[in-house]
């Protein structure tokens, strides 16, 4: 790689630094492009960090008063962007697992029958194939894929296949036998079983609550408790080689995980990458104090590992048509979308956990979950008083314009993946008309109205790759690239606010932001040096973009060579 100053140059700061009086710093980045996120201070040369802590931030005159030679570690940035660590405020993080199939960015059907036979050939009779992330937007005849894809090459197998959303799932003639469900099977509440229009026989798809209908996991691969949790652990590591990978120094994770896992790893000093876990939310007593207990061992005062926030489904999405919507979907005209729950029931969660001072985020996708929603914070308000909350609407995706100032209003944090937009943006005309698509993903409307934002990637339904979403905030176009001006332009960001949306947004969101997610003296070193700038590269060229070290706590946990 080309550097912007020559050795001469390092090797003068190295030597000028013998005379400063200030303490010595363990790692120094200098000759960078740092866009540090304080509007104190937005633009920097050079950093200094001792002891996990960022203690100078400046030019590279300033920051060489700090190094000490042959004992500080100075990474020339050589004009390179260098940025907080990226916060991933929505990912379903976990172990990798080698035996899924991976169907993203499929366009042929008949891939999947491939890829399910292939499965098939390796495994034992009985036991499950499973993957996903397929998308039929995606597929060229765009129509939905049914069991007799999968059934003539998976007889003798249970064959589970979830959407790229997570929220409908594809299923062989095996699952449904064994789970009992036929022609007579009557939709669970907030589910559907799609069936043949002609014959009246499940077609294979299962949606939303239907998905629990599932009875069979398949015989389980007999391994002894020592090489499952060793398997396991492998999946662990190599998940968050690959977040470090990327640049993330921080994950909330939207629901429950091993908290104990990720203890383990911690204390075997492995641990890349700090970790938010929540749980389910719910009225229940006994189960909130539950929640209160690992809320007391794991506080939101740690910076590693920490209680965060409680989870709960009011909606499906829009790609699998289970949005709630006010009107009908546009090419479903009987289908306004499938409610997780009633009205009453959220708001009675939503009142009970909010009283004892936890932090609620509510999936909700359609513009009627998000009102819903909305008007579930803002009783909660009534009824228990007003607190910093931060409360979250976790995807924001689509809204009715009155409610967009209700988050400002109501404090409710719009916890958002941009990559949603370009993903759904295919359809979504198709599904809800012009109109309603205006306030899609509305990103910039809501943050000039006072909103906060949080930016994630909803990890696995989309890539973990922070570069997609950037790319999507500021050009609202196709990964392929497309002309014009990308899809309703008014939404779009500039680089440094997506930035600071994935950085300082995550981070306020889950009220850390007086310690990270900035580049500033006294926060945590927490620091992602990209391999270009950022801010000057064409706009086709941005997923291009990779990480050259990721910094969490001071240690560089991932150099790319």
């Amino acid at each position: 790689m080309k550097n912007a100053i020559p050795a001469i140059m390092i090797a003068a700061l190295l030597i000028s630094s013998r005379c400063g009086q200030v303490e010595k710093a363990d790692l120094a980045i200098v000759n960078a492009r740092v866009f540090t996120v304080d509007k104190q201070a937005p633009y920097a040369e050079a950093i200094a960090v001792k002891e996990g802590i960022i203690v100078a931030v400046g030019s590279n005159k300033k920051i060489a008063k700090y190094v000490d030679h042959g004992k500080t570690r100075v990474i020339d940035a050589a004009g390179r962007s260098v940025i907080p660590g990226f916060n991933d405020a929505h990912a379903h993080f976990g172990p990798v697992d080698p035996d899924f199939i991976e169907l993203r960015y499929v366009t042929d059907p008949a891939v999947i029958t491939d890829k399910v036979r292939e499965q098939a050939a390796r495994i034992e009779k009985g036991h499950l194939i499973y993957g996903g992330h397929w998308e039929h937007e995606m597929f060229t005849t765009r129509e939905w894929p049914s069991k007799k894809l999968i059934d003539a090459v998976s007889p003798d197998n249970p064959v589970v296949l979830r959407r790229t959303d997570g929220h409908s799932a594809l299923v062989n003639s095996y699952v449904l036998r064994e789970s009992g469900i036929n022609r007579d099977t009557p939709d669970p509440f907030g589910g559907e079983i799609m069936k043949d229009p002609v014959t009246g026989e499940p077609t294979g798809i299962l949606k939303e609550s239907a998905m629990a209908l599932i009875k069979t996991d398949g015989k389980k691969v007999q391994r002894s408790a020592e090489e499952e949790r060793e398997r396991e652990w492998r999946g662990y590591i190599t998940a968050l080689q690959q977040a470090a990978g990327y640049g993330i120094t921080s994950i909330q994770i939207p629901g429950s995980a091993d908290f104990e896992m990720y203890d383990t790893i911690m204390a075997k000093g492995l641990l890349t990458c700090r970790i938010d876990i929540g749980a389910e939310l719910t009225a229940d007593q006994d189960k909130l104090e539950r929640y209160n207990m690992l809320r007391n061992k794991y506080p939101s005062s740690g910076n590693w590992i920490r209680f965060g926030y409680l989870k709960d489904f009011m909606d499906g999405t829009l790609g699998s048509a289970t949005a709630m919507m006010f009107e009908p979907f546009d090419d479903d005209p009987g289908n306004t979308g499938l409610p997780q729950l009633s009205y009453e029931e959220l708001e009675e969660r939503v009142i009970t956990a909010d009283r004892l001072g936890f932090q609620i985020g509510i999936h909700a996708i359609g513009p009627k979950a998000n009102n819903w929603i909305l008007n579930a914070f803002q009783k909660a308000r009534e009824v228990n008083g007003v607190r910093d909350s931060r409360h979250r609407s976790e995807h924001a995706q689509i809204l009715i314009e009155e409610d967009i100032p209700r988050f400002a209003e109501l404090g409710v944090i719009a916890s958002m993946q941009p990559t949603h937009c370009i993903t759904d943006k295919r359809f979504a005309e198709k599904r809800i008309g012009t109109d309603r698509s205006r306030w899609s993903y509305a990103w910039k409307s809501l943050a000039d109205s006072g909103a906060q934002v949080a930016f994630g990637t909803d990890y696995s339904v989309e890539p973990l790759n922070p570069m997609e979403g950037l790319y999507a905030a500021v050009t609202r176009k196709d990964r392929k690239g497309e002309e014009g001006e990308g899809w309703f332009p008014m939404e779009k960001l500039t680089m440094e606010k997506a930035i600071e949306y994935y950085t300082l947004g995550a981070s306020f969101a889950q009220f850390t932001e007086e310690r990270k997610g900035m580049l500033k003296p006294g926060y945590l070193a927490d620091i992602t040096v990209l391999s270009e700038d950022i801010f000057s590269t064409p706009e086709d060229r941005i997923m291009t973009v990779k990480t050259d070290y990721t910094i969490t706590d001071g240690k560089i946990v991932f150099e790319r060579k």
